[in-house]
């Protein structure tokens, strides 16, 4: 069964520090969060990095796309994968790793970044969960290293959700935590999976949800949630 805590940092701690860097990771650690939540992408020579958007604009100011961009002509700021999973090391954080390709690269991104996992994820540390929103990414995740627990992103949880989550040998739900419907929730627990919520910054919302059996919430302000739901 998949332990998750009970709060995640979105993207590290998304409204105290640029997202999907170290220093925001670290800002997560140091507001109480245990684990995080980051986007793995593949630069244009193949290296995975962390990274949300297929653009680099709107967190670097650089109008280019990340499939055309090589790891050498990245700006600082933004971190391989293998740079993030040191810093989780040092932090001791956990993570939820979402497998975020650019366009046409959904297997070869969950490929790339469950290699890294399997040379570079610290012992010390819980066992990083995968998600992902593309099944091709989960499927290429479970084919190459089924070790690594998965979680099949919904936006909203329609009545095909079980098969699709099935389809990936996925044992965990990420949805969004605002269109989420108690009776849903308990058909998702009563199925035994483990369910998570994006991206949840208000308390009562938060307490809600893990009323009607939300396990982890996910948050860009982790410490507002952590003292909420203590």
């Amino acid at each position: 069964m998949l332990q998750l805590p009970k709060v995640i940092g979105h993207r590290g701690a998304m409204a105290y520090a640029p997202e999907n860097t170290l220093a925001s990771f670290r800002e997560a650690r140091r507001r109480g969060a245990i684990w995080v939540e980051t986007d793995i992408k593949l630069t244009a020579d193949g290296v995975p990095i962390v990274m949300h958007d297929a653009s680099l604009k709107r967190t670097t100011g650089i109008n280019r796309l990340v499939a055309e961009t090589p790891r050498a002509e990245l700006p600082k700021e933004v971190p391989t994968f293998e740079e993030a999973i040191a810093c989780f090391q040092e932090l001791g954080l956990g993570c939820n790793v979402e497998i975020k390709p650019c366009e046409g690269r959904e297997a070869e991104t969950a490929r790339v970044a469950v290699a890294t996992l399997r040379h570079r994820w610290p012992s010390t540390l819980p066992p990083p969960l995968l998600s992902s929103f593309k099944a091709a990414s989960l499927a290429a995740a479970r084919e190459a290293a089924p070790e690594f627990a998965r979680a099949i992103l919904l936006g909203e949880l329609n009545d095909d959700w079980r098969v699709r989550a099935d389809a990936v040998g996925a044992v965990g739900i990420n949805t969004d935590g605002k269109k989420l419907a108690a009776a849903r929730a308990r058909e998702v627990k009563q199925a035994g999976f483990a369910l998570s919520v994006y991206t949840i910054d208000d308390p009562a919302q938060a307490k809600a949800l893990v009323g009607m059996g939300v396990d982890c919430v996910i948050t860009d302000m982790p410490d507002v949630i952590l003292a909420a739901l203590n």
